[in-house]
């Protein structure tokens, strides 16, 4: 195993701001921190012909198993035919399958296969491996005051269903082909 050079990361010292100014070092750095936290996951599915919106369909369908489609349009706030189109690559692939709700027909179930598993596996790993590199430069509590700060950047009237929606997300069987 590699030796991790980890320097603990420290704020800058409070800007003198102007009340209303924008915080631009922190508006910066979530850009360059989102750009590096789905470059790796990119990578990978660049090679496959699959992009960001292929991701998150991957990701909320494994982390919710036999999840509504409609539930996944409110989740992404995409439209219905944005979803058709990544949903249909996926599903053509073999990393997603569609199934009936058992009460009503009409609903369409989305489970992962065991392919879309492993390929969602991977990306969260790649995703979990560069969060805790960060999280091991910023000390002690750092997942609980990141858990805090990006729950706190959620619109108000969201951020009670994300947060239910999080801890409620299970790994039941799955519907594999």
């Amino acid at each position: 195993m590699a030796d991790v050079n980890v320097t603990v990361l420290k704020a800058p010292p409070a800007q003198a701001s102007n009340p209303g100014e924008p915080i631009w070092d922190i508006i910066e750095l979530l850009f360059f921190a989102y750009r590096d936290f789905v470059g790796d996951p990119d990578e990978v599915l660049g090679k496959l012909g699959f992009g960001r919106a292929h991701h998150r369909v991957l990701h909320f369908v494994n982390r919710n198993p036999g999840m509504k489609v409609a539930d996944l349009l409110d989740i992404l706030k995409i439209t219905k035919q944005s979803l058709g189109r990544v949903l249909k690559q996926l599903v053509d692939e073999g990393y997603v399958v569609q199934k009936e709700g058992a009460v009503d027909r009409r609903q369409r179930l989305l489970y992962v296969t065991s392919k879309g598993e492993a390929l969602a596996l991977k990306l969260a790993t790649l995703q979990t491996e560069r969060i805790a590199r960060a999280f091991g430069s910023l000390g002690p509590n750092a997942h609980e005051a990141a858990y805090r700060f990006l729950a706190a950047m959620i619109d108000d009237e969201n951020r009670d269903g994300v947060l239910r929606q999080i801890s409620r997300a299970s790994r039941p069987p799955k519907a594999r082909s």
